[in-house]
């Protein structure tokens, strides 16, 4: 197709690749939206839902903790929570960038800026 103009044929199938990643990446932000993870404190006393982009959707808190003497410990166990729901988030969102770049070719432990 390019003959003749020397590596301006592998530019042009360069830009390709890379027009198709950002496709690509764009439909995985998507799908990050729309993966749930749950993070659990006190033996699933309170767990928090976010999203694998790290966006908390929602909290459940048994009720059985509502004590006011356990004022602290509620409050401990909700930031518990909310941390374990945004660390399986972060960890969803690395597996599924993982799935996307694995046919790039990158040096192994080489991350992209996203």
């Amino acid at each position: 197709m390019l003959k003749g103009l020397g590596g301006l044929g592998d530019m042009a199938g360069m830009m390709k690749k890379a027009q198709e990643m950002q496709t690509k990446m764009a439909e995985m932000q998507e799908d990050l939206s729309r993966i749930v993870v749950i993070g659990e404190s006190g033996a699933g006393l309170v767990r928090a839902r976010a999203t694998a982009k790290g966006e908390l959707t929602g909290l459940e808190i048994d009720p059985s903790i509502f004590v006011a003497s356990e004022k602290e410990v509620v409050e401990d166990l909700i930031l518990a929570a909310i941390k374990d729901a945004q660390g399986k988030a972060a960890e969803r969102s690395r597996a599924e960038l993982a799935k996307l770049t694995d046919g790039l070719g990158l040096p192994p432990g080489m991350q992209l800026p996203f």
